[in-house]
């Protein structure tokens, strides 16, 4: 079967749900039996997105082959349950890139590089290698259509579906809201969504509607109108609670047999019964566990975003639920803790987990609530700089080491507890900041009987960084002989991957320089995030005092 490629393309407002819609529409595909692919479009003049403010462009994933992407490459991820890589995503400054070194080393024989002309077909040359072997590539373009920057990709769809009417498809979000104040769901925004793809040279071949609310028929007829759209192919999105139920929706609309009818495919059943099951069993939670996540990149203005963490917050969800448990995130902002000390912590938790960041900012309250989760015993997960800070803890208050610290923040500490990785001090002189981390997946030897041990069930595990700085080397054996227990390290001992506590001495105290994050699935949670929660279960009544 050829390969056929759907864009899915949004309007009105960012943050619509495109990447939720593109893996709920993949995982339909393939649980159809389908070879699915997706690709990622950023519509940014960046390489990746590894130098992206993340309280703007939200969380940073990194895939297993070490490139820095969007965020929707998680969603991508833990829907499919299956790994993706650097040939996932693409964006404008990538397709630049490659047209100006092909002209440089005269790829196009003397002709004039246009962008008219030469970007369209550098983008349909990427799409084309990564939907080779598939029977479907989703690309999901970022931003909104009317957008100056999105154009270009645009005008590659119409030229491209122009050539290739049957193998070319376009499926569009549109935002429908319910003003308060009028108590009546609205039409013209979508209706001014779809204008601009008319005047683009483009018409959706389906309608996804957000909101808060289904769409009812009147509203559905006026769509169909504006889109020249017959109603089937316009489907309800409405918003729902959790994002996994977004596949069940489309299927019990009929959209999986619509969508094969368009496109002149037999039928076939989708097998999600497993993904069924455990959206009910998440609809009969009852024991609700209050977990902390104490970061600095989700406070913008007067509105906190979550987006800046979303694998750390959906591995916390999707662990809890596996066990029965409904989390509650409370969200903990590490300036105010340095501001107000321990006031600004909450009364009562389950659990903390200090989540991965750079610089100086928050540091101190992120050292004074790992120290407070120390002291307590209340179960704390560190990820990647968690690691970091809590080793600067721990030397701090454990190891007698005054003023240790890690030299990103501090680099006239007398103790150096983390340091600059070798390989890294040449690229921060030279200012190579973009892709130059260790990046991707890396081995990890654990350490017999050990928590990290027990989670995993083996010995050598892979999981994915995104990092400068490590543990100190020089400082290893004090910190071992304080009680720190290195639990996880590379396999030739060189590099410190996990640190403990004793399971005497605290429930469940547990840091590592990877992201796990990164490999937790909605069917499969990541084994540190499930003992992490497991933990959290036996800490129930915690009040600080």
């Amino acid at each position: 079967m050829m390969t056929h490629y759907v864009f899915i393309s949004g309007g009105v407002i960012s943050g619509l749900g495109k990447g939720v819609t593109a893996a709920s529409v993949a995982l339909l595909l393939q649980s159809a039996g389908f070879r699915v692919n997706l690709v990622k479009i950023d519509m940014y003049l960046n390489q990746d997105a590894g130098t992206m403010n993340p309280l703007e462009h939200g969380e940073v994933f990194v895939t297993a082959d070490g490139c820095e992407t969007d965020q929707d490459l998680g969603h991508y991820e833990r829907f499919l349950n299956r790994r993706l890589s650097r040939k996932n995503y693409l964006t404008a400054g990538q397709v630049y890139a490659r047209i100006l070194a092909q002209e440089r080393a005269l790829f196009y024989d003397g002709a004039c590089v246009e962008v008219y002309h030469h970007f369209p077909a550098e983008v349909v040359k990427f799409l084309r290698r990564a939907g080779r072997g598939y029977d479907f590539l989703l690309v999901e373009l970022g931003g909104s259509v009317g957008e100056y920057q999105n154009i270009l990709f645009f005008e590659t769809i119409r030229r491209w579906k122009m050539r290739c009417p049957n193998q070319v498809w376009l499926m569009h979000l549109v935002y429908l809201p319910l003003p308060p104040s009028l108590g009546e769901m609205k039409t013209k925004p979508a209706q001014q969504s779809i204008a601009e793809l008319h005047r683009l040279g483009l018409n959706p071949d389906w309608l996804i509607c957000r909101g808060p609310q289904a769409p009812d028929q009147p509203r559905r007829a006026k769509l169909a109108l504006v889109s020249a759209l017959p109603q089937e192919d316009i489907f309800a999105a409405p918003d729902t609670w959790p994002i996994y139920r977004l596949p069940l929706l489309l299927l019990d609309q009929g959209f999986l047999r619509r969508f094969l009818t368009k496109l002149g495919l037999p039928r076939r059943p989708a097998r999600l019964k497993s993904w069924r099951q455990l959206i009910g069993q998440v609809d009969q939670l009852q024991t609700q566990r209050s977990i902390a996540i104490v970061g600095k990149y989700y406070a913008s203005g007067q509105f906190s975003l979550a987006d800046a963490y979303i694998s750390v917050v959906e591995s916390i969800k999707i662990a809890a639920w596996h066990q029965g448990i409904k989390p509650e995130i409370i969200w903990v902002d590490s300036e105010k803790v340095e501001q107000h000390g321990l006031s600004a912590l909450p009364k009562k938790v389950a659990g903390v987990v200090v989540p991965g960041g750079f610089g100086c900012r928050g540091v101190e309250g992120k050292i004074a609530t790992i120290r407070w989760a120390r002291e307590n015993k209340i179960p704390f997960l560190g990820l990647c700089y968690g690691l970091q800070l809590a080793t600067v803890e721990f030397a701090r208050h454990v190891a007698g080491l005054k003023r240790a610290h890690t030299t990103e923040v501090d680099r006239q500490t007398p103790h150096p507890v983390i340091d600059l990785m070798p390989e890294q001090e040449k690229k921060l002189l030279a200012r190579d900041y973009g892709g130059t981390m260790r990046l991707g997946n890396w081995p990890c030897r654990l350490r017999p009987r050990t928590l990290a041990r027990r989670a995993y069930r083996r010995a050598l595990i892979y999981e994915r960084h995104r990092h400068r700085y490590e543990v100190n080397n020089r400082y290893r054996a004090r910190l071992e002989q304080a009680g720190l227990v290195i639990a996880g390290t590379s396999p030739d001992g060189r590099l410190v991957e996990i640190i403990e506590l004793p399971a005497s001495s605290h429930p469940f105290f547990v840091a590592t320089q990877f992201h796990p994050e990164f490999t937790s699935r909605f069917l499969r949670p990541n084994p540190l995030f499930r003992a992490f929660i497991s933990a959290c279960q036996q800490n129930v009544n915690y009040n600080l005092t």
